[in-house]
């Protein structure tokens, strides 16, 4: 079975470092497919994203990933330990997922 790649990410915008975190990532793994979970509308901050969840998707399918998941509010707007639970629970439940991969920021 090929490897397929999780990613999970906020993209509020998709960035130059979310483009290498992705292609790295699937350099790293020789993953030949990814799937991303994305937050939708909200941030994890509980912020308006400053771009709506289809333009994320369309940003993040455009840089390579091959399918793109909405992590959904009750998850999206929570601590970072729900983020984490709600987005790798997704993935998870897959059953396909053979890497994770994910950015952090540190202040």
């Amino acid at each position: 079975m090929e490897k397929v790649l999780g990613i999970i990410a906020e993209y509020n915008p998709f960035h130059n470092g979310h483009m290498y975190h992705l292609e790295e990532s699937k350099k790293k793994t020789g993953a030949k497919f990814v799937v991303t979970v994305v937050g939708n509308n909200f941030t994890q901050r509980g912020d308006v994203s400053i771009l709506d969840k289809w333009n994320k998707t369309k940003m993040a399918i455009l840089n390579g990933s091959d399918l793109v998941i909405e992590l959904p509010s009750i998850y999206s707007i929570s601590s970072a330990e729900n983020f984490a639970y709600g987005a790798v629970s997704i993935l998870d439940s897959l059953n396909i997922i053979s890497n994770l991969s994910f950015g952090s920021e540190s202040r």
